[in-house]
């Protein structure tokens, strides 16, 4: 009897103690030798796969009765036939028939003389009368036909006259900005220094207790006179009444200028009334 220590291995360490009847403890003790049984299946079915495409292709296909010869025939046979067979292409227009010819142009022989050298002119025909030329081409031949076609076109009638008037400066026109503005004698100051000596408070509008700005517009003429005075916004009471009243009896002022001549000019001026 050995006493040779028997092999163990990893599978008898992990299932020591346990039922090694259980399947996980078979497969892993017989793994390997499973393992090489199907390397050696596979390996089997490859080579009797490959050998038999091999063989196949080397000394089988070769031997086959080739049957490709018939096929290529027929088909030769049936483009053959298909070429042969006509087509319905249909027949061209006919051409279109040719115009007719055009009228020939009536013609009047008229060649003018050449002289030669130390020679005297001799007019062996006399030209044709204007009348004879009206419609006719002049030409080598006298030929009978239709009248032809003036070439010249008479010149168009020249066009009427129009006569553009330039408009007139109006007179009348009221500026509203120009060069020189007009002004009041001695300037703003004085203006108000007029207005404020000359207005009157409306009683009215000192019992209302009424205070405020009138804005007036006039016109101030080419001698310097005042007109066309309106109120653009009052405030009642009489207010607006006694500015108009006010501005209207107001010196003549320096008119305005525009091109170094006296022209109407629009003015704008407020007046204030306040209670004191």
């Amino acid at each position: 009897m050995s006493n040779k220590p028997e092999k163990v291995t990893l599978d008898d360490m992990v299932f020591e103690n346990r039922n090694k009847e259980y399947g996980a403890y078979f497969l892993r003790k017989n793994y390997s030798r499973f393992l090489n049984r199907a390397v050696f299946i596979g390996v089997g079915i490859f080579t009797v796969v490959f050998g038999g495409a091999w063989t196949y292709q080397k000394y089988i296909l070769p031997n086959l009765p080739k049957e490709e010869k018939a096929v290529d025939i027929v088909l030769e046979d049936m483009v053959q036939k298909e070429e042969e067979k006509p087509l319905d292409v249909p027949p061209p227009p006919p051409p279109p028939p040719p115009p007719p010819p055009a009228p020939e142009v009536a013609q009047i022989k008229f060649l003018p003389p050449e002289p030669k050298k130390d020679e005297e002119v001799i007019i062996e025909e006399p030209p044709p009368k204007v009348e004879e030329i009206e419609n006719k081409v002049i030409s080598n031949k006298t030929v009978e036909g239709v009248d032809a076609v003036s070439a010249f076109t008479p010149p168009p009638a020249p066009p009427p006259k129009v006569e553009v008037a330039l408009e007139k400066p109006a007179e009348e026109q009221i500026f509203t900005a120009v060069e020189q503005q007009p002004e009041f004698p001695g300037g703003q100051s004085e203006m108000y220094k007029y207005i404020n000596g000359n207005i009157k408070y409306p009683s009215a509008a000192q019992r209302a207790n009424i205070s405020g700005r009138v804005f007036v517009k006039f016109v101030v003429e080419k001698d310097g006179s005042i007109g066309s005075v309106e109120v653009l916004k009052g405030i009642g009471f009489g207010c607006d009444e006694e500015a108009i009243r006010v501005i209207k009896s107001m010196p003549k002022w320096n008119p305005g200028r525009q091109n170094g001549k006296n022209v109407r000019v629009y003015y704008n001026m407020p007046v204030f009334y306040q209670l004191e």
